[in-house]
């Protein structure tokens, strides 16, 4: 069996070397790289193997750029240092990673699994644990800078109840039924903020999770929500954001 790894601690890699040899002579670690430049260099020019071992931190970025520039069907095991949101990503996808230090027992199991996968469903695995990697690690908005009288005030994303947009200008709304303007439509916002906590349920208006108190079956396949601070039509669901709607409150 042919092996690659790509990582950027030369002590990481040499003891990976190390413990592969120890396991099965018959693996032969074929290449070591550092980068992901020098990963995508050397798979655009024709290097091959049986398995890759990547580390996710490289020093030019995240390894799962690699997957992005050139097509890579080989089984992959991701080795990383204690990371949650790492760790996060991969339970979602049912994929195999190992934490650093790497043990021979843990590399193992590692390689009993890997030598069992559908290389025919790699790519899919990849492109899979790439998004929700990026996802769970995307620094989301956490605070929103508002004018009071001639004061700057700033309020934590948390705070807010719920966006909504007025005759043409988007307001932010905080417990108690303060609203202040913000800078941003609902369509960048939606780009900035949690998506696990705020949700767009029509095209006026994004809430806060922890801000409904109750959803009700509506007219003609909708939906409705009971929210302190909006008027009653504010407060149906789209039909073409139902479906979507219900699978959020179920994360």
């Amino acid at each position: 069996m042919k092996a690659i790894i790509i990582e950027d601690e030369s002590l990481s890699a040499d003891h990976l070397k190390t413990l592969l040899k120890r396991i099965d002579k018959n693996i032969e670690v074929i290449a070591i790289y550092e980068s992901v430049k020098q990963s995508v260099d050397a798979f655009k020019n024709g290097i091959s193997c049986d398995l890759l071992f990547v580390d996710i931190h490289l020093a030019d970025g995240l390894s799962f750029e690699i997957f992005s520039k050139v097509a890579i069907e080989t089984p992959v095991i991701f080795t990383t240092a204690y990371d949650d949101y790492a760790i996060k990503a991969f339970k979602l996808n049912s994929i195999d990673y190992l934490l650093k230090p790497i043990g021979i027992d843990d590399l193992k199991i590692a390689l009993n699994k890997y030598k069992k996968i559908n290389h025919v469903h790699q790519s899919n695995i990849i492109e899979d644990i790439t998004n929700a990697y990026q996802t769970l690690n995307k620094n989301y908005k956490s605070r929103f800078m508002v004018k009071i009288g001639d004061s700057i005030s700033s309020i934590k994303t948390e705070e807010i109840t719920h966006f909504i947009s007025e005759d043409g200008i988007v307001l932010l709304a905080i417990n108690g039924g303060k609203r202040f303007i913000t800078d941003y439509t609902l369509d960048i916002l939606e780009t900035l903020i949690d998506p696990q906590l705020f949700f767009r349920i029509n095209r006026k208006v994004i809430v806060n999770i922890n801000s409904i108190n109750k959803v009700s079956p509506y007219f003609n396949s909708r939906l409705k929500i009971d929210f302190a601070g909006l008027e009653d039509e504010d407060t149906i669901i789209s039909r073409d954001r139902v479906t979507d709607f219900k699978h959020w409150l179920d994360k």
